[in-house]
């Protein structure tokens, strides 16, 4: 009997795409956290409910879709639960990080941008606040929940199903990095910080302040400025869809280019955490093709664009 369940275990295991295997670390890895600052954190059962929760879902997932290869269940498990997954993680670490780090680092960011610009960026943004253009930028900021979203059900319709599995594990290995960095670095942003500073109210022209105000109840105050994952995690899909689709890659540009400006505009981000995104989307793109690559020649496979 234990061998047979340690063979169906093991098979279950050979099963996993390098996406599922990255989640389930990040989640092992979260549940150990918790777990050895289990006295610190207000709710920390709630937190390992969460992620035993999705471990559990990913593998059911993953046995159920093999057995019965139904469309619905694919579509569950390669778009609907990273999707959800990625969501849960990220709100989770509203009650684990300033939990586990409770120095916020505003300050050493703060001065960093001025250093490095002799200024504080987004009080030098006021030169040029307007409605019209709080609004254009706050469209762009809020297309990083739909960019990555989009680029995969393309893929998808197109039935390159290899260029999106490397997208997904590309664009989640980006998200999870992003969260690494949150926890060591733990940061509010210049809307709290600097708020003192900022003698101009932004406003939009018909629903930005609406967008604003929905974002705020949902994040809440997190420590989720350095590294900009907003940053990051767009220019990774931006790297993927010049990959992978050209035509998608030059009407992303502008959006993106904007999204990046809008971080710094809106005070959602100082400048050097920009300056981390970008870091880190090089190092997500080497690292993780790195790694796929590998994966791929390991499991027999040929390693390429498709």
């Amino acid at each position: 009997m234990r061998n047979d369940s340690t063979d169906k275990a093991a098979r279950l295991l050979c099963l996993l795409r390098p996406v599922d295997l990255l989640t389930f670390c990040f989640l092992f890895f979260l549940t150990a956290l918790t777990i050895i600052f289990f006295s610190r954190i207000p709710r920390p059962t709630l937190l390992i409910f969460i992620y035993v929760s999705l471990i559990a879902a990913l593998f059911s997932l993953i046995y159920f879709k093999n057995k019965h290869n139904g469309k619905v269940l694919k579509t569950i498990y390669d778009i609907i639960f990273p999707v959800i997954a990625v969501m849960l993680i990220f709100d989770s670490l509203g009650g684990l990080v300033h939990y586990i780090n409770p120095k916020d680092y505003d300050h050493h960011l703060i001065r960093i941008d001025y250093i490095i610009f002799g200024n504080h960026p987004t009080v030098v943004f006021e030169r040029f606040v307007s409605p019209f253009l709080t609004e254009i930028f706050q469209l762009a900021y809020s297309s990083y929940y739909f960019l990555p979203i989009i680029l995969g059900i393309v893929l998808k319709v197109r039935g390159e199903e290899k260029a999106f599995d490397r997208t997904l594990f590309l664009i989640i290995l980006c998200f999870y990095l992003s969260y690494i960095g949150y926890i060591l670095v733990p940061a509010i942003g210049p809307r709290y910080t600097m708020e003192h500073l900022h003698e101009i109210e932004l406003k939009g022209v018909l629903i930005r302040d609406v967008i604003d105000r929905t974002l705020n109840a949902l994040e809440g105050i997190k420590r989720d400025a350095f590294p900009s994952g907003h940053t990051a995690v767009a220019l990774v899909v931006l790297y993927l869809a010049y990959k992978y689709h050209k035509k998608l890659f030059y009407l992303y540009l502008p959006v993106i280019l904007a999204l990046l400006v809008s971080t710094v505009y809106l005070r959602y981000h100082y400048a050097v955490d920009v300056l981390g995104g970008i870091v880190l989307s090089v190092f997500t793109i080497y690292l993780g093709e790195w790694y796929y690559n590998y994966w791929e020649i390991k499991n027999g496979n040929t390693p390429g664009r498709r």
